[in-house]
């Protein structure tokens, strides 16, 4: 039977989508301060016959060919697993960006609550209170997340209960937080120093030993000379004749072990990173532009998944990692200790290593169809739906036929990172990195909450507009949305 009552908690207008969001401005804290003015443009409007969806999987190219979903009449199997292409948010208002969390944000509605000119006033008094609250708590939680950090030993489980409410990034402490959060700085304060000259130490050791031309290699050996017994000079070999040259440093060589065959494979997945680097927030200074810093965060961004493919030859690159790659490196870059900012590169790496640890399996095509495959996350996701509303599942999925891998695997490969904009994501993730459990879960109950703020345009549409708007999804609260995966979190214990 379908559920007929809704809880009362998800019927008020509050969980209702609110529209564009005021402004915000850059932190002080950031080098860089974000941009999201030049090269964002409006959504277009979706076909109303068909539904685009670019395919997005290992092997997958740029040049790769569009997939043209219609409507179904019925659908007797599963689908294949739609790779989606990832996209650009579009702004929510033309000004800078600083941390979300501590935005004297409006929480005005759309139509769909039904609000009138009548109610402006009110609704700006309400959202000016909310505001000198929201303000109040954030310095709370920073005040008391410095605290946290001060101590010798840092007592993970506060420090997790603090940052799923958001991180305040006044101080620039999300860095440091974030390491927390994914194991990267141990609980004990005085071993940091050492374990992060460790790290950084291994870092500089997989880019010589993985970054470097094959040629470099044959550069050397012509360099090389023979030393006596005494260690006087000898020969200078100079320019190696062929017959001298190993057989895994020849160029024409096809041994496994040859590091010019190696090479060559590598090549095509380099490529492919190359073109999704400079693809990266293209709307954003950090990342996109002709500057020497930009071009810099390119780089490392684009070592950071060579590196990753070749330490990792079962999963190697899959478009789209650079989209998870992204918020890490901009949070560490920016860390307001030019110590840790200059070493980003080499603690994003083992970062990213131990959030793709969780995700891995959702990259690989051969698991899709597995228990760890990114099919059957998304069948947790319908089954979740199906749990605490009934009835938006059973339109969505059984009256309008909207499977949820045709927007729901671009929100759980790219981890929302093209859902919302940048400091949204940011907020976004702290939630999902403080869940002892993984973020797997916290990420579900949070698409879940997608949908179930948007519950009333879902039950009014069909197929055509209910797709359009989760490939599209609308500018929203973000505290709104967390505190909805929250309260899903309290009814599934």
């Amino acid at each position: 039977m379908v559920n007929k009552r809704v809880p009362d908690w998800l019927n008020s207008s509050l969980w209702s989508s609110p529209g564009p969001q005021p402004s915000v401005q850059s932190p002080s804290s950031s080098p860089t301060p974000l941009n999201e003015d030049d090269n964002r443009s409006t959504r277009s409007a979706t076909k109303s016959s068909t539904v685009t969806v670019n395919a997005v999987k290992a092997g997958a190219s740029a040049n790769d060919g569009e997939l043209t979903v219609e409507r179904p009449g019925s659908m007797t199997a599963a689908p294949a697993v739609i790779r989606a292409e990832t996209r650009h948010v579009p702004p929510r208002a033309k000004t800078e960006i600083r941390d979300p969390l501590s935005s004297s944000s409006n929480y005005h509605s759309d139509d769909e609550n039904g609000s009138s000119a009548s109610s402006t006033t009110t609704s700006a008094s309400a959202a000016a209170a909310a505001a000198a609250i929201s303000s109040a708590e954030d310095i709370s939680r920073q005040a008391q997340l410095c605290q946290e950090l001060s101590r010798k030993i840092i007592n993970m489980g506060e420090v997790r209960r603090l940052a799923s409410q958001g991180i305040p990034d006044g101080a620039g402490i999300r860095a440091t937080v974030w390491k927390l959060l994914l194991g990267y700085l141990p609980t004990e304060k005085a071993l940091w120093p050492t374990e992060l000259v460790k790290k950084r130490s291994q870092y500089k050791h997989f880019k010589e030993e993985l970054l470097v031309n094959p040629s470099e290699i044959t550069r050397k050996l012509e360099k090389s000379v023979i030393l006596d017994d005494e260690g006087t000079v000898i020969e200078d070999k100079g320019a190696l004749p062929r017959s001298e040259i190993p057989q895994g440093e020849h160029p024409l060589s096809l041994g496994k072990n040859s590091i010019w065959n190696q090479f060559f494979q590598d090549t095509e997945i380099i490529e492919q990173i190359d073109r999704d680097v400079k693809r990266t927030h293209p709307d954003l200074h950090f990342f996109s532009g002709d500057t020497p810093f930009a071009k810099s965060n390119q780089d490392s961004l684009r070592n950071i998944l060579i590196i990753f493919a070749k330490l990792n030859p079962g999963i190697r690159y899959v478009q789209g990692m650079n989209e998870v790659l992204a918020p890490l490196f901009y949070v560490f870059r920016n860390d307001p200790n030019e110590e840790n900012a200059a070493s980003a590169e080499a603690d994003t790496f083992f970062c990213f290593v131990e959030l793709l640890s969780g995700f891995r399996d959702h990259f690989c095509q051969q698991l899709d169809n597995s228990v760890v495959g990114i099919r059957s996350t998304i069948t947790k996701l319908s089954q979740f739906l199906k749990e605490h509303d009934e009835e938006l599942w059973r339109h969505l999925e059984m009256t309008t036929k909207v499977n949820p891998q045709f927007y729901a695997f671009r929100w759980i490969t790219l981890l929302l990172t093209q859902e919302f904009n940048f400091p949204d994501s940011l907020l976004i993730w702290d939630t999902l990195l403080s869940d002892p459990e993984g973020p797997l879960e916290t990420l579900l109950r949070v698409c879940c909450a997608m949908l179930i703020i948007v519950r009333r345009r879902l039950l009014a549409g069909d197929f055509t507009s209910n797709l359009k708007l989760l490939q599209n999804y609308p500018s929203t609260n973000i505290s709104h949305l967390l505190y909805v995966a929250n309260k899903l979190r309290v009814k599934s214990v």
